[in-house]
């Protein structure tokens, strides 16, 4: 071959490889902006009923709006929100399968359970913090303790009659924190969910539950569970005689957190959608109102602050839970 045939050779193929690199980019930019193009289901790792299972259908009813496609939710509890998020972590990262999930699986898993099935930080991706609530410490209006310090009393004079029910691991090591600053004694019980675990208090299976609001409000108002104390460092606007537990000598102050995750691996500029659209949804006033009533904070933040968050509460609470000795039960 003729060094003029060599060069006309070599350019191309050299131009047939740029054409193959520019197609096989395009693909990828169509894919990307192709998405969405069929539903989407944001998966909540709890029984339906508690905040979190609230705030996913929320972002649903208004991301399905904005992006064209159907966005479903489907509950998977169990093994302390472990199975609903090791669905996610396991599904493909296009952007289709998202987690909503609160505090517990991210961040008290890790502390709680030596031994995960996945890592909450290089599986999954942060999109956006969703919203934040604190928890009430609630009896049936039966009981004969009408403030906390009545409840650790009667608990201590008769131990093996006193228990309490929890949805998930992270309610539990709250409650088991409660009881180390306190004395409180009480057996843990399991339950799948709030609305079981509520239950258990009502009929009096268990004799106290430790709760976020939203599921036990209507309860409260029609004085069938009865309040003696709220975990966040101011009192609740719609429970105003209800104290903190730090104003009753409790040095407990806690607020768990929701936020939407997808798979590690999603397409950056999905992830960057979707955190704008989960940021507008909360900042919405129908939204800031409707979270109002139930207790819990609208909350948009980048997805950066996100992982901060998650990085900075493993720590803290491995380290609570070492100091103790609180393990998942």
């Amino acid at each position: 071959m003729k060094p003029s045939q060599l060069m006309t050779h070599k350019r191309k193929t050299l131009v047939g490889v740029a054409l193959l690199m520019l197609a096989s980019l395009c693909t990828s930019v169509q894919a990307q902006t192709a998405w969405p193009n069929k539903a989407i289901r944001i998966v909540v790792p709890y029984a339906p009923g508690g905040a979190n299972d609230i705030l996913a259908r929320v972002v649903a009813e208004k991301l399905a709006p904005a992006l064209g496609q159907p966005v479903l939710v489907e509950n998977k509890p169990g093994a302390g929100a472990a199975v609903g998020t090791e669905l996610v972590v396991k599904s493909p990262p296009d952007g289709y399968t998202l987690l909503m999930a609160a505090s517990g699986p991210i961040v008290f898993n890790p502390a709680l359970v030596a031994k995960l099935a996945y890592n909450p930080v290089t599986d999954l991706t942060p999109i956006s913090l969703a919203g934040s609530f604190p928890m009430i410490l609630a009896v049936n209006e039966a009981s004969p303790a009408k403030t906390f310090a009545e409840l650790v009393t009667l608990s201590k004079a008769n131990p093996s009659k006193f228990n309490y029910s929890y949805p998930s691991a992270s309610f539990q090591l709250v409650m088991e924190l409660v009881k180390a600053k306190t004395g409180l004694k009480a057996l843990n019980v399991p339950y799948q969910g709030s609305a079981p675990s509520i239950n258990a208090v009502l009929t009096q299976e268990v004799q106290m539950t430790l709760i976020d609001s939203g599921p036990i409000a209507a309860l409260l108002k029609a004085g069938k569970l009865r309040a003696l104390g709220v975990t966040s460092e101011q009192r609740l606007a719609a429970y105003p005689q209800v104290p903190t537990l730090k104003e009753q000598g409790i040095d407990v102050s806690v607020n768990f957190w929701s936020g939407l995750l997808a798979p590690a691996g999603t397409p950056a500029p999905i992830v960057k959608r979707l955190q704008e659209e989960v940021a507008r949804i909360m900042a919405l006033p129908d939204v800031q109102e409707r979270m109002g009533k139930l207790d819990i904070k609208p909350v948009g933040s980048s997805s950066a602050d996100f992982a901060k968050v998650i990085s900075q509460e493993i720590q803290l609470w491995t380290q609570v839970a070492k100091e103790n000795n609180i393990k998942a039960e």
